[in-house]
């Protein structure tokens, strides 16, 4: 029995499919919703305006917010019992989702996330935590 989860969101519809998912799919395991905002540079696309903030963390804190809600809506939706646990972290999205996932027993990811241009400069993030994870990895299309 899965007790433990990890559900990578980045706002986009596939991250929304993943947590609808392992919602429905692990109904007793604790679920973590892990947001990762990227660090400012000009290849992150919204991300680049936390640059200018003063505390980068907050900014970023605040950035991931909006995710955080939309998962609590979906949880409530599937359960109204469903608690989850949002964490997020400034950094590269695969190095963050692989350096959490000893901590779980499964991760579940969207099998892709966010526009076309992100999907090309970033690369296909479903993929590299697939080949590199230490647990196993659950995608949904």
């Amino acid at each position: 029995m899965i007790s433990r989860v990890l559900v990578p969101m980045d706002g986009s519809e596939m991250s929304e499919h993943a947590l609808e998912y392992a919602l429905e799919a692990y109904p007793d395991a604790d679920i973590t919703v892990l947001c990762v905002v990227g660090e400012p540079s000009s290849m992150w696309g919204s991300a680049t305006g936390l640059a200018l903030a003063d505390d980068l963390e907050v900014a970023a804190q605040e950035h991931a917010q909006s995710t955080f809600d939309r998962a609590r809506e979906l949880a409530a939706d599937a359960d109204d019992d469903a608690t989850l646990e949002t964490v997020f972290e400034l950094g590269h999205p695969v190095r963050a989702i692989l350096d959490r996932a000893d901590d779980y027993e499964t991760v579940v990811v969207g099998s892709h996330g966010g526009s076309l241009s992100d999907r090309l400069f970033v690369g296909n993030v479903a993929e590299k935590v697939v080949r590199r994870s230490p647990v196993p990895v659950v995608v949904v299309r």
